[in-house]
């Protein structure tokens, strides 16, 4: 049975990467990674820039992103706890 600092652990993790899928969402919609006019990489840089966008979303929401992983978390331990 797992502490429950490490089911905080857990959850804190699954929340964090659940506010970097959103924010990689965000990045797509605003044009990162977006091939440019002129000497772009093709059709290769376009598949290969959803991986840089999400390396950055991930950083962002590691580096406390815009709070929404907060919320989440807190969201997830009621939860638990309501189960």
């Amino acid at each position: 049975m797992n502490t429950a600092p490490q089911r905080d652990a857990v959850l804190r993790q699954r929340a964090v990467q659940l506010e970097a899928a959103f924010l990689s969402e965000m990045l797509k919609h605003a044009g990162f990674g977006a091939a440019r006019d002129s000497f772009g990489g093709g059709i290769g840089e376009e598949q290969f820039a959803s991986f840089l966008r999400d390396e950055q979303a991930g950083n962002m929401a590691r580096a406390g992103g815009v709070g929404l992983a907060e919320t989440i978390f807190h969201a997830l331990q009621k939860g638990e706890r309501d189960a």
